[in-house]
């Protein structure tokens, strides 16, 4: 089996999801949106499909000639001359690389017969969400207060999720970032659902380190459950110095580059309690492993960064568990629970007890809804 064929197809949507100019997304009004899907074809007529495709121009001219003709079962090998390929093509990101990676997991899965987590070990089969939030925002009933945050991860608790992310607010706000406004949001959270809940805080990335101490011990004393990214990741030393002062679990990293390797040395350095990593963040499954196996060795909890497919079959197949799925981003005025168009049902759907299930399909599960995707194709 070879690869011979990899091919994007862009379609159109409504959407009432908008991004700021720091490009956070809020809701908003309806207007036509555009989505990307990834294929990867094999001689023998297998596919593999992941939503979210790279770059036309980089997948003609610097990805398909690294891997038409590879056996799509050589993921390793795939994976790591795309990688090495990075150093030379910036525009090959990580997130095209996860792309690309999870095509051929999706694609590897079908031919075998079975679902992703499976091929990668199995650990369970449902892991319980925390409800993510969108950032703040200035859009009455939604997430301008402290108050509506508590009001919110009411809903949400009631809803049957056992723990509650808060992203509160940040620039283009023109008053944001406030370290006062953040605590007052997680204290009015805390309050409205009470002691029996996980409540987490990811706040602006960018804050000093005074500032971030100060959030942090204020979180201690609400009984916050993990405190993640105030500052910038490449000042590792920052995180050092804020691990070594705070008893709340400090995550990380989640942006920075490095893969792997960017996580390995945070974990030697104590620059964070739990660590941190995504399928979009470290250029797919195949690396995201590698970090969940590295944070096991050195006997450190991992959360994933992120839902979607490849990090909840990624989550399944844990042997050191990570404790939650981010489920969201989630707003008072957006309901998650409807299905994507090109869908036919949810890739992450949630029982009332608050556990996500992993699809039991081969690959990764995507339940395509070709007749929506064929009736708005674009290119």
């Amino acid at each position: 089996m070879k690869i011979v064929d990899m091919h994007v197809r862009t379609f159109t949507y409504p959407s009432r999801i908008v991004r700021d100019t720091e490009g956070h997304t809020h809701p908003g009004p309806e207007h036509e949106a555009t989505q990307s899907l990834l294929t990867v074809v094999t001689d023998d007529g297998a596919t593999g499909y992941c939503f979210g495709a790279p770059n036309p121009a980089v997948l003609e001219n610097v990805i398909k000639p690294a891997i038409i003709g590879e056996d799509p079962m050589y993921r390793e090998r795939i994976w790591k001359t795309l990688h090495h390929w990075q150093r030379m093509s910036r525009d090959l990101t990580d997130r095209a690389l996860a792309a690309v990676d999870m095509a051929i997991w999706d694609l590897v899965g079908q031919s075998l017969g079975q679902p992703v987590y499976k091929l990668l070990g199995a650990t369970r089969d449902k892991v319980p969400a925390y409800a993510s939030t969108m950032c703040g925002d200035e859009v009455p009933g939604g997430l301008s207060t402290p108050e509506e945050y508590g009001a919110f991860a009411l809903q949400c608790k009631e809803r049957g999720y056992p723990a509650f992310k808060l992203h509160t607010w940040m620039p283009p706000i023109a008053w944001a970032p406030d370290p006062t406004m953040d605590i007052a949001a997680c204290a009015a959270v805390r309050e409205a659902v009470g002691d029996d809940m996980d409540l987490m805080l990811d706040c602006y990335h960018f804050y000093s380190r005074a500032d971030a101490l100060h959030i942090g011990r204020a979180l201690e004393e609400l009984g916050y459950y993990w405190f993640e990214e105030p500052m910038d990741e490449f000042s590792t030393s920052s995180y050092i110095w804020l691990a070594d002062q705070l008893d709340i679990p400090v995550v990380g990293p989640e942006t920075a580059d490095g893969k792997m390797y960017t996580r390995a040395e945070w974990l030697a350095r104590g620059a964070s309690d739990i660590s941190r990593g995504g399928v979009s963040d470290v250029g797919g499954i195949t690396p995201l492993m590698k970090v969940v196996h590295l944070c096991e060795a050195f006997n450190v909890q991992m959360e994933v960064h992120g839902g979607g497919p490849g990090n909840l079959h990624a989550l399944c197949a844990m042997n050191y568990p990570g404790k939650y799925y981010e489920r969201g981003l989630l707003h008072p005025h957006l309901d998650y629970e409807e299905v994507e168009p090109w869908l036919n049902s949810k890739t992450d759907p949630m029982d009332n007890a608050g556990n996500v299930h992993v699809s039991q399909a081969p690959g990764l599960g995507w339940d395509i809804n070709w007749d929506y995707i064929d009736a708005h194709t674009v290119s």
